[in-house]
């Protein structure tokens, strides 16, 4: 398991599964050990995928400092974990709050981003985040499921804030539900850091403008991936995240949710594979 050592001295973790160019895999959660992400679906027989495990969760140490787990805070890990691989640039994949990851490092870091994978995220840091109608709305697209009778009164009731949530709502996250899904979202508490993820996601993490405008600039391939039944986000908004790039691509997964290579993953990995097939790999230094 290779350890690197971000600038304030936290030692971090990432796994490498795969071989090829390597892409950077930035987990979301938030606050989620890179674990869940396993080999994306198979991706990993195109490229050599380096999970990073983000501070305090699955390998990585303890920070000194625990406001070091915002998000904006943590992009000179990422910096550092380029640098440690000694590439000129990376190619950069975000899932979900890893996504709010990946687009403040490619607004502060464009020239080492060569290819950047978007994958079922809002980005809070501009400012677009899921509702509760959001949820809800695309909850219903389930009425016909076995178990939607339980879990929509359940969503409704997690969201109003009236409770804790509550398991019975986790199939809404997937876009199919049998015992290899369940094993996988059973996993979420464990891989999970509580604490951290509260602090992730700190409002004054963020200057959307700034992001925007940085961001409208770059000129590395995107991609930005939905879920055609994920709640958060739906894809209306992440087509809107979409449009905050200059070249960029906006893809729905038919029948996928929030963890599309667990749903779909040959039609995943055709889609994201292509995107890293369009240009030339990053560069040793």
């Amino acid at each position: 398991m290779p350890i690197f050592t971000a600038p304030d001295g936290t030692r971090l973790a990432h796994h490498l599964r795969g071989d090829g160019e390597p892409l950077v895999v930035l987990p979301g959660g938030p606050m989620r050990a890179s674990a869940y992400l396993g080999d994306l679906g198979g991706l990993a027989a195109h490229r050599r995928l380096v999970l990073l495990d983000l501070r305090d969760t699955g390998d990585s140490a303890v920070p000194a400092d625990p406001a070091t787990y915002r998000c904006d805070r943590q992009v000179d890990d990422v910096e550092a974990l380029r640098a440690h691989l000694g590439l000129e640039r990376i190619d950069v994949l975000g899932h979900s709050a890893g996504g709010s990851l990946a687009a403040p490092y490619a607004a502060r870091h464009p020239g080492r981003v060569a290819r950047l994978a978007l994958i079922t995220t809002a980005l809070r840091p501009l400012g677009l985040r899921a509702t509760a109608e959001d949820r809800l709305a695309a909850a219903r697209l389930r009425r016909e499921e076995p178990w939607f009778d339980t879990a929509y009164p359940a969503l409704e009731a997690w969201l109003a804030g009236e409770g804790e949530y509550d398991p019975a709502c986790t199939p809404f996250f997937y876009g199919r539900w049998n015992e290899t899904v369940r094993a996988h979202a059973d996993a979420d508490d464990e891989q999970t850091n509580d604490e951290a993820a509260d602090r992730y996601f700190t409002e004054s993490a963020y200057d959307p403008d700034a992001t925007r405008t940085a961001l409208s600039e770059l000129t590395a391939p995107v991609l930005v991936l939905a879920g055609g039944l994920d709640g958060g986000p739906r894809p209306d908004l992440a087509r809107r995240a979409a449009a905050a790039f200059g070249p960029a691509e906006f893809a729905v997964q038919p029948g996928a949710g929030h963890y599309p290579w667990v749903d779909d993953p040959q039609w995943f990995v055709r889609r994201v594979a292509a995107l890293f097939a369009d240009a030339a790999p990053p560069s040793a230094r």
